[in-house]
């Protein structure tokens, strides 16, 4: 049987010491396998995003074990952990975090600039990015000649463009409008139906989460349960 690409096993995360200190995470146990869509669902406070960032190497456990395709992550080191998200991790935020005065093209190819990447690939590699999102025709645009939507999408093959093993999506609609909203969910649910892209999404809205194969709902640090969404949206 296959090794799952992403297992959290017992992880804790605390944030301070002493009395003042806070724990986000109390034993979090979840597997991931390659090309799954999974939602993470709970309410303020119940440890989603500080799974998120664990997952993301933006953050280590406390304690407990994470394991990338077999690879323990939280002995890494920070320049390991960076090479770790640099090259297998894409990220969408609900803020677009474009920069204002760039093209679509150039915000896309930013990535690939960090990576040391000649122009030429990055162009190439920039283009097929927003091909995929539907925007190859706006490359030239700036944020502010684009909808909310459209930026989000260039966010979206901003994360693509270093081809990585999983994306993470972290309240990718929260600052759309319901319509925007079902546009980049369907990208998303179309990009891990037909490239096998794994998909790892945090939202509080059930109308997103139910795009996802499995959704799984935090509470009070831990994993309250996770279902499987047999019809996704």
């Amino acid at each position: 049987m296959d090794l799952p690409l992403i297992s959290l096993r017992g992880i804790t995360k605390r944030f301070g010491e002493g009395p003042a200190a806070f724990q986000a995470l109390k034993g979090v146990d979840l597997d991931i396998v390659t090309g799954d869509f999974v939602a993470i669902m709970g309410a303020s406070g119940s440890g989603k995003s500080t799974t998120m960032n664990i997952l993301g190497c933006l953050d280590v456990p406390t304690s407990g074990r994470y394991l990338f395709r077999g690879v323990q992550v939280e002995g890494l080191s920070r320049d390991q952990r960076s090479l770790l998200r640099r090259r297998y991790l894409g990220f969408v935020f609900q803020g677009f975090n474009l920069l204002a005065r760039t093209t679509a093209l150039e915000n896309v190819e930013l990535p690939l600039l960090y990576r040391g990447e000649d122009r030429r690939t990055r162009h190439e590699q920039g283009m097929a990015a927003l091909e995929k999102v539907g925007l190859a025709a706006w490359s030239h645009h700036t944020p502010s000649e684009m909808s909310g939507g459209q930026q989000q999408r260039v966010a979206i093959a901003r994360a693509l463009v270093t081809q990585p093993d999983v994306l993470l999506a972290d309240e990718p609609t929260g600052n759309l409008d319901s319509e925007r909203s079902v546009e980049i969910m369907e990208l998303l649910a179309d990009l891990n139906a037909k490239a096998g892209l794994t998909v790892l999404l945090v939202t509080h809205e059930p109308d997103m989460a139910a795009y996802a194969r499995k959704i799984v709902h935090f509470k009070d640090g831990l994993v309250d349960r996770v279902e499987k969404n047999g019809h996704p949206a």
